[in-house]
């Protein structure tokens, strides 16, 4: 898909909107099950002071000149951050294939410039009234709309999509993902630090987006395509929508793509465990369509039931406990992990992949670190390497 001039990385299809819902169910009725696209999300930094770098649009420049950047990277609201997309993909190790490529090239570009990329849900001390939101007319609209809640957003995150056919198809899996978010987000919480200080929370970056952001968060069951279509025009007839990319949901039907998009996770500093939440999260998005046609999908969570969990995951992490709502007790959240994995263990052969866990998270290496007695700019710091090393791990080169 060709990417209109001087949209800075957004597509025409993204910058349309998509709000027309006949149009958008014609796509996901023609959509094809399982196709895979990623997106990451990295901080633009100095990598000798570690402070954020106001430099997209000079990193972004440099991608329109390389042939595969120029369609898979852009920009995302503040000018100190940069994704890169797979792109559709016919299976999840043909987008980490893509991604890889794709990260060299970046990391390559960013290096040239002088430039380090960082993967962390926060940056563990940029102010954000410093930070500045990038020139596009969507961005702009966003500015005014929102206001300090824009200004605010200095977070990164990772989102996978997985093509779906069918409206109320898409729309079944959206309402049973909702119940799985809590326990991705603890798997991938990689954000503990904020303001120069330690939260005592392992996702604050969940807390700060989808706290704050109006439609963000989770939302109640929509059970039919009808009930959400209805949804959507009373929002676009009400002026309180101008695109469809204003449903910031943490589990949202895509209208340019007709895929379900999933985006509850922190960045990763890992480049390895990047794509292998990713895999996982692409598992649970197809495990959950298999079951809707097996007629076996589960009634969707009760909204006070995942915002339980959805606040455990956020506080504490994979070092907490989730609620098993159906037993009625506690389940420590690797056993919640380990649930997950064995109910999409149909799902990886019928997408070509491998999900594993790490033994431990960002969050939880980052306070051991601290509890160690390393300071959080060297734990950073270490962040910013480990970024590095690991999502180019045959090395950066700028020739």
């Amino acid at each position: 898909m060709a990417k209109r001039a001087g949209s800075r990385g957004r597509t025409d299809a993204e910058a349309a909107g998509h709000l027309d819902v006949e149009r958008t169910r014609e796509l996901f009725e023609a959509s094809t099950d399982f196709t895979i696209g990623l997106e990451e999300e990295f901080a633009i930094v100095d990598p000798d002071t570690l402070e954020l770098q106001h430099r997209f649009d000079d990193l972004y420049a440099s991608c329109l000149d390389d042939e595969l950047l120029a369609e898979s990277a852009a920009g995302e609201l503040i000018d100190t951050e940069i994704e890169i997309r797979s792109g559709k993909s016919a299976s999840f190790a043909e987008a980490a294939e893509r991604q890889r490529e794709r990260r060299a090239r970046l990391f390559a570009l960013a290096e040239g410039m002088g430039l380090g990329l960082a993967a962390t849900g926060t940056h563990p001390w940029a102010d954000y009234l410093d930070q500045r939101i990038i020139e596009t007319p969507h961005y702009a609209r966003l500015r005014e709309e929102l206001r300090w809640v824009a200004q605010r957003n200095n977070t990164w995150s990772l989102h996978v999509h997985v093509g779906i056919r069918g409206v109320d198809r898409a729309v079944a899996v959206c309402d049973h993902l909702r119940g799985l978010l809590p326990t991705l987000l603890a798997l991938s919480a990689n954000s503990p630090f904020l303001d120069g200080r330690d939260t005592g929370l392992h996702s604050v970056r969940t807390e700060i987006f989808t706290r704050t952001f109006p439609r963000c968060g989770v939302h109640e069951p929509f059970r039919t395509w009808e009930t959400y279509a209805e949804f959507v025009d009373l929002l676009v007839r009400t002026n309180s929508i101008a695109e469809s990319t204003q449903l910031w949901w943490s589990v949202r039907p895509h209208h340019a793509f007709g895929t379900v998009e999933l985006r509850i996770c922190d960045a990763q500093t890992r480049g390895a465990e990047s794509f292998a939440i990713e895999a996982l999260i692409a598992a649970c998005v197809a495990q959950s369509a298999l079951d809707y046609d097996a007629g076996r999908l589960p009634e969707p969570m009760r909204q006070r039931e995942v915002e339980e969990n959805l606040w455990r995951a956020i506080r504490h992490g994979m070092d907490g406990k989730l609620i098993d709502f159906e037993r009625s007790r506690e389940l420590p959240a690797r056993g919640a992990v380990e649930r997950q994995l064995n109910w999409t263990a149909p799902a990886p052969g019928a997408l070509g992949l491998e999900v594993t866990i790490p033994e431990a998270n960002g969050a939880q290496r980052d306070r051991a670190a601290l509890a160690e007695g390393a300071s959080i700019a060297e734990i950073y710091r270490e962040a910013v390497a480990e970024t590095r090393r690991t999502y180019v791990p045959e090395g950066v080169s700028t020739k």
